[in-house]
C-alpha cells in the first residue's frame, strides 16, 4: 500500500501542476493551437529524462523517489493522450497543418528534450 500513495502523491503534484501550466500559457498565447500540452509534454519528458538519469547512472537513490517522480508525478503530468486528441481533432475539424505539426513537433521535439535531459544528467 506504501507505493500506491507515493504514487498518488506525486500524482496530484503532477495534474495540477498539469493543470495550472496548460492554463497559464492558453491565458498567455491563447487556445488556437495547445502550446500548454507541448509545453508540459517538453517539460515533463525533460524532467523525466534527466531524474531517470540521476536515478540510474550517478545516484543510489531510494527505490521510492523513482515511484514518485516517474510514475507518480510524470506519469500524471505528461499529457500524450491530450497531446493526441487535440492533433487529431485539429485534422478533424479541417486544421491539418496544425494537427500534423503539433504530432510530429511534439515527437521530434520530445526527443531532442528527452536527450538533452539524459545529457544534463549526465553532467550533474
Amino acid at each position: 500500500m506504501d507505493r500506491f500513495l507515493i504514487i498518488s502523491i506525486g500524482a496530484i503534484v503532477g495534474a495540477n501542476l498539469r493543470y495550472w501550466v496548460g492554463d497559464w500559457v492558453a491565458q498567455r498565447v491563447g487556445a488556437s493551437f495547445p502550446f500548454g500540452t507541448l509545453i508540459v509534454n517538453l517539460t515533463g519528458t525533460l524532467i523525466l529524462g534527466i531524474f531517470l538519469t540521476l536515478a540510474t547512472e550517478r545516484f543510489l537513490i531510494d527505490p521510492r523517489w523513482r515511484i514518485l517522480v516517474a510514475i507518480g508525478f510524470c506519469g500524471s503530468y505528461t499529457t500524450f493522450s491530450s497531446y493526441t486528441y487535440e492533433s487529431v481533432n485539429l485534422i478533424l475539424t479541417g486544421q491539418t497543418t496544425l494537427g500534423l505539426l503539433n504530432l510530429f513537433g511534439s515527437a521530434l521535439l520530445g526527443g531532442i528534450v528527452m536527450l538533452a535531459g539524459i545529457y544534463i544528467g549526465r553532467l550533474i
